[in-house]
């Protein structure tokens, strides 16, 4: 009867435990490491005067990735993305018409983003996903060409901001009661014009669909 006492305590510590590490109500989390920015992207050709016949290719960037969340429900939290800036590389798409080079120039941008993400709730088990949907305002800046674009009498580069909507697929991994793992997985719906000047005739591009796969490695803590 003791021995039977001391298996139930045993084990009734041991569900408790298990149950306490996954994520609650009231819980806030705050996660740092890699995301990487891999455009999906599709434009329109460039225009000065008349369609020049080429458009746009927009390069990968890796910048520290944070995001932070806080938990509505058991299941249900409300998370921001933030980064520090993504430089990408803007090129030109088949061949260059001003023999200046692949490269025409490069954006800076920042893609806060807003999700309310659902977790797949099993006490249990140590690995926590979570699915999730939401709102995306892409901000760009410091738009610039190369030098030799420059020179060439290219000026004035500028992308309207963005707004558009975000999904993304996410795993949790539990090392203990505060320290868990993540990786995640979003699409951001980000579509933006580009307006310039080459030699004091307007240009423009008038669609560029970005639209990046966002991938993210991570170590998240929980207060």
């Amino acid at each position: 009867m003791k021995k039977t006492s001391i298996s139930l305590i045993a084990l009734g510590i041991s569900l408790t435990a298990t149950q306490t590490i996954a994520f609650e109500k009231g819980d806030f989390i705050i996660r740092a490491g890699l995301a990487t920015v891999s455009p999906d992207e599709s434009s329109s050709n460039i225009i000065v005067g008349s369609d020049l016949g080429v458009n746009l290719r927009v390069d990968d960037n890796t910048q520290l990735g944070l995001n932070f969340a806080y938990f509505l429900s058991d299941n249900l939290n409300v998370e921001v993305l933030a980064a520090t800036p993504f430089k990408h590389d803007v090129n030109f798409g088949v061949n260059d018409p001003l023999g200046t080079g692949d490269q025409l120039g490069e954006v800076t941008h920042l893609p806060p983003t807003i999700t309310v993400n659902y977790y797949f709730k099993d006490a249990s088990s140590k690995f926590q996903p979570y699915v999730g949907a939401g709102l995306n305002y892409t901000i760009f800046f410091d738009e610039e060409f190369t030098n030799a674009n420059d020179q060439a009498g290219l000026k004035d580069l500028s992308l309207d901001n963005s707004f558009g909507l975000a999904a993304q697929f996410g795993l949790d991994y539990m090392i203990n009661e505060n320290w868990f793992a993540n990786g995640s997985v979003r699409w951001i719906d980000i579509d933006t014009e580009a307006s310039f000047n080459l030699n004091g005739t307007p240009g423009r591009v008038d669609s560029i669909e970005i639209d990046p796969w966002v991938y993210t490695v991570s170590i998240g803590y929980r207060f």
